[in-house]
């Protein structure tokens, strides 16, 4: 009775030991959906020149001659002739338009377009976009937009002095692009798939491709560099690669970091990863402040004494230094030990910048240290 109550327990406990086990792994995972990106599919730049109508007195001034330019040719398309010398108008302003072309769109799609002024515009709010084409690094014209500027911000002043919110020569016209040519990419026929990790990693990739070859009971994912996990295409899945992918991306690692240690001396920030480590050492750190006053005494004659004002300067120097004394910092296990070792120090983020250094020029910090 005694051995199979001893059997239950000890099933029971190696039962507790997996759940926790998987517990504590998908804890700390990841999607691979969400630390890599696939091959090919990615966004494409688009960039076009238009013109921003209908502005209250806010556009482009008269030195601004690419404006009137720009207005004279439109004008001239549409048959009215007019020269570029004899329009004085306030109330149009040059702009660029950049927008991002999405993988996979397809004509009749619509999408945002960011429109910035290059002239000397006060302000955009209440303008219009006129027809403006859109071109790729290929010099072909991709999408057309058009529509309403929404600036996110106001400007208002006069003479003596101006009030203003946020950016109001830059806005943005939503949903004010319309696809008009696709990017031919034919997903469904590729034979592999290349993952690139956005962070490389060879302890990383090496866990991608496990998961992969896991998940679908198949050696079919290979890393031949850090950065790269190629996925083969197999007959299960030829035709349904986006059901591979979908598969693909769902799935959780754990990825691996370098040990690293970011401060920013600018701005006195410090951030320390997860697998920091430092040596066993003593630390200490002190700082030394000097304070000078200077103060005038003035010495008046009495009246009518035909006296002399003296005037005597007085300085006034004190000196302290904050007595510190050596702290054992010992090595950590944690991050969260080593933190709490250096909060007894009591010192700032600034402070913290020089210990890292020392202890790194020391050879105790078992990490990287960038100053950024």
């Amino acid at each position: 009775m005694a051995e199979k109550l001893n059997k239950s327990m000890l099933t029971k406990f190696v039962l507790l030991s997996v759940i926790l086990t998987i517990f504590i792994s998908h804890a700390h995972a990841v999607r691979i959906k969400d630390i890599t990106d696939i091959e090919g599919v990615r966004k494409n730049q688009l960039v076009g020149y238009g013109l921003v109508v209908g502005l209250n007195g806010t556009g482009d001034g008269n030195k601004s001659e690419f404006t009137t330019q720009s207005m004279a040719s439109m004008l001239e398309k549409m048959g009215i002739t007019v020269s570029y010398e004899d329009i004085k108008v306030d109330n149009v302003a040059a702009v660029m338009v950049t927008a991002d072309l999405p993988p996979f769109a397809r004509v009749g799609n619509r999408i945002d377009v960011l429109v910035s002024s290059i002239g000397d515009a006060d302000n955009l709010q209440g303008g219009t976009l006129l027809l403006t084409p859109l071109k790729a690094a290929d010099g072909k014209v991709y999408a057309v937009a058009q529509g309403p500027v929404s600036t996110g911000g106001f400007s208002s002043g006069g003479e003596g002095g101006k009030v203003q919110k946020n950016f109001p020569t830059v806005g943005r016209v939503v949903g004010g692009s319309t696809i008009e040519r696709e990017i031919l990419f034919n997903f469904n026929q590729k034979k592999t798939l290349s993952l690139r990790l956005h962070n490389p990693d060879f302890t990383t990739a090496s866990r991608v491709a496990e998961a992969i070859n896991t998940a679908l009971y198949e050696q079919i994912a290979k890393t031949p560099d850090a950065g790269t996990i190629q996925v083969g295409i197999s007959e299960k899945y030829s035709g349904n690669i986006v059901g591979l992918v979908a598969l693909i991306e769902g799935l959780n690692v754990v990825p691996d970091t370098t040990s690293k240690i970011v401060v920013n001396e600018r701005t006195g920030t410090v951030v320390m990863g997860d697998n920091v480590r430092i040596s066993t050492i003593a630390v200490a750190h002190g700082n030394l402040s000097i304070q000078i006053k200077e103060s005038k005494d003035v010495s008046q004659p009495l009246p009518f004494s035909q006296g002399v004002t003296v005037v005597t300067p007085e300085t006034e120097i004190s000196v302290e230094e904050e007595k510190n004394k050596l702290l054992l910092v010992k090595s950590g296990v944690t991050i969260g030990e080593v933190v709490r070792a250096l909060n007894a120090l009591g010192v700032s983020p600034r402070d913290l910048i020089a210990i890292f250094q020392a202890i790194k020029a020391a050879g105790a910090l078992q990490a990287e240290l960038e100053i950024i």
